[in-house]
C-alpha cells in the first residue's frame, strides 16, 4: 500500500472552525474533515502536503469524552449535523473557542464576548433543501440529506430533530408518492433522470408552508396527482399555502430555476420578526432560524446603537430585514442586494410595514456602492459565506463612516476582512457570537467597528 493511501489511527486533539479536525500520526500533522476533540479515529491518507497530511475519516474507534448525548438517530450517517452527541453547553463552548482562536491567530487582539443561545434547539429550521437519490446503489427511492462524506448517496431523514414535524411528513409523502410511480431520480453521473430536489419553507409565526419540487425537463409527471397527494395530508400543524414546480436542467447540484410554475396557491409565505412582517419568496434569502434571527438582529441593533437621524447603508441586504429594523432610528436606509427577486420582496416588505425612509438597489455590492451619493454614518454588512468581495472592500471603507457593524456567517472570511478594516483605520470594539445553527458546526458572529 502506498503511503498516500495508507490507513492510519490517531487521536483528534483539536477541531478548528468549521469542523476541521487536527491530530498527529508518528511525526506528521494530520488534518481531517469532521471529528470531535478526544475521538480516536481510523482514516485514510488522501493527500500528502509538505507540512501535513490530509486524511479521510473511515471510522470513529473511540468516542470523545464530550459525547454524552444520544442525539439524532441519523447522526452517524447523515452529513447534516455534527454536534448531535454533545450537550448544548459543550457545543457552544466548542464554537466559542474556535472563533476566539481565529481572532487570536490573526492577531486582532479582541476578546469575544460570548455566544448567545438559540431560543430553539429542536425544530428550529424554517427551510430545508432535500435531495432525491438512493441510500445504496439501485435501492429504493430516497429523499433527504447527503450521507456523511458522500456525494451521491442520500439518507432518508425520517427522525430529523432540527425541523418541525411538518417537514418530515411532507418529505415522506413526496418520497412515497414518486416511489410508487417508479419515477427516477436525477443521476448526477449520467445527468439523466427526473427528480432533483424538494425545497420546503415554513414560517414559524404563521405556519404557512411553501413546497417546491425541483425536476429536470427530461420527463413529465402528473402534476394534479402530486398536488392532490400533498393537499390530502391531514396531520400538519401548519398549512400548505403554495405548491411550486421548478424546472432545472443545470449540471450543478444546486437549486436554480430555468422555469417556475405555481401548481397551487401562491409563491409567497409570510413571517414576522421583531414586530415587522415579511414576505418570503422561493429564492430570496431569509435566515433559516426565525427565533434565532430575532436575537441576531437584536445584537446588531444593540451594536449599531440608538442614535437617530443617521444615514445607514445595509449591504448584501437580502429581503431587507436589517434595513427595516434600522429604519425606526434612521433618517434614511439604503440597501444593496444582487438578487433581484430579493430586492422586489424587500420593497414590498417596506410597503407592508409602512416604511418610507428605506430604499433598495438591485446590484452587485461591488458595482452598486459606486452609484451611492449619500454619505453614511453607519454601514451594516451581512455578506455571503465568501465574505466581502476583495474589489468591493476598499470602496466600502472609502465611504469613511463613523461605524461599521459586520454580521458574518463565516468567521474564517470575517477575520480576513477585519484585518483590512483595521489596516484602514477602524478599531474593533465588540464581538459576539450568535448560535443560529444548533447541532451543526456553524455560527454567526457580529462585530462593531469604530473609526479611530
Amino acid at each position: 500500500m502506498s503511503r498516500k493511501s495508507r490507513v492510519i489511527e490517531f487521536n483528534i486533539e483539536k477541531v478548528d472552525f468549521p469542523n476541521k479536525g487536527k491530530g498527529t500520526f508518528e511525526d506528521r500533522n494530520i488534518r481531517i474533515k469532521g471529528g470531535l476533540p478526544g475521538q480516536k479515529v481510523m482514516a485514510k491518507v488522501a493527500k500528502r502536503r509538505k507540512d501535513y497530511w490530509e486524511a479521510k475519516l473511515i471510522q470513529v474507534l473511540e468516542r470523545s469524552p464530550l459525547e454524552t448525548e444520544e442525539g439524532c438517530p441519523h447522526k452517524d450517517v447523515c452529513g447534516g449535523c455534527t454536534y448531535q452527541s454533545l450537550t448544548y453547553e459543550n457545543e457552544r463552548n466548542l464554537k466559542l473557542d474556535q472563533v476566539q482562536d481565529l481572532f487570536d491567530r490573526e492577531g486582532l487582539g479582541v476578546q469575544v464576548e460570548g455566544i448567545e443561545e438559540s431560543p430553539d434547539l429542536r425544530s428550529y429550521r424554517n427551510k430545508m433543501e432535500y435531495t432525491f437519490g438512493d441510500e445504496e446503489k439501485d435501492g429504493p427511492l430516497a429523499l433527504g440529506l447527503h450521507m456523511k462524506g458522500r456525494f451521491y448517496e442520500v439518507v432518508n431523514t425520517d427522525h430529523c430533530n432540527i425541523v418541525n414535524g411538518d417537514f418530515t411528513t411532507i418529505r415522506e409523502a413526496v418520497r412515497s408518492h414518486f416511489d410508487k410511480l417508479g419515477l427516477p431520480f436525477y443521476n448526477k453521473r449520467a445527468h439523466e433522470g427526473l427528480l432533483r430536489h424538494l425545497v420546503i419553507r415554513r414560517a414559524g409565526s404563521t405556519g404557512e408552508i411553501l413546497v417546491n419540487l425541483v425536476t429536470t425537463s427530461q420527463m413529465d409527471f402528473d402534476r394534479e396527482s402530486f398536488v392532490k397527494a400533498l393537499l390530502s395530508l391531514s396531520n400538519l400543524e401548519g398549512r400548505i399555502t403554495g405548491i411550486l414546480h421548478t424546472t432545472n436542467d443545470g449540471l450543478g447540484d444546486t437549486v436554480t430555476a430555468d422555469k417556475l410554475d405555481i401548481l397551487f396557491g401562491t409563491d409567497i409565505i409570510h413571517e414576522e420578526i421583531l414586530g415587522l412582517r415579511f414576505k418570503i419568496s422561493p429564492f430570496s434569502f431569509f435566515q433559516t432560524n426565525t427565533t434565532g434571527a430575532e436575537k441576531l438582529y437584536s445584537i446588531a441593533r444593540e451594536f449599531a446603537g440608538e442614535k437617530e437621524n443617521r444615514i445607514i447603508f445595509d449591504l448584501y441586504s437580502g429581503t431587507g430585514t436589517i434595513a427595516q429594523m434600522m429604519a425606526a432610528v434612521a433618517k434614511k436606509v439604503v440597501g444593496i442586494e444582487i438578487v433581484e427577486e430579493a430586492v422586489d420582496m424587500a420593497r414590498e416588505n417596506a410597503k407592508l410595514n409602512n416604511l418610507d425612509n428605506v430604499e433598495f438597489i438591485a446590484d452587485d455590492v461591488f458595482k452598486g456602492v459606486e452609484e451611492l451619493e449619500d454619505t453614511p454614518d453607519l454601514i451594516i454588512i451581512d455578506p455571503p459565506r465568501d465574505g466581502i468581495h476583495p474589489k468591493a472592500i476598499d470602496k466600502i471603507i472609502d465611504f469613511n463612516p463613523e461605524e461599521f457593524v459586520y454580521i458574518s456567517c463565516n468567521p474564517v472570511t470575517l477575520v480576513r476582512d477585519l484585518k483590512i478594516f483595521k489596516d484602514r483605520g477602524y478599531d474593533i470594539k465588540r464581538v459576539k457570537c450568535m448560535d443560529m445553527f444548533p447541532r451543526t458546526p456553524h455560527t454567526e458572529v457580529v462585530v462593531k467597528m469604530v473609526k479611530k
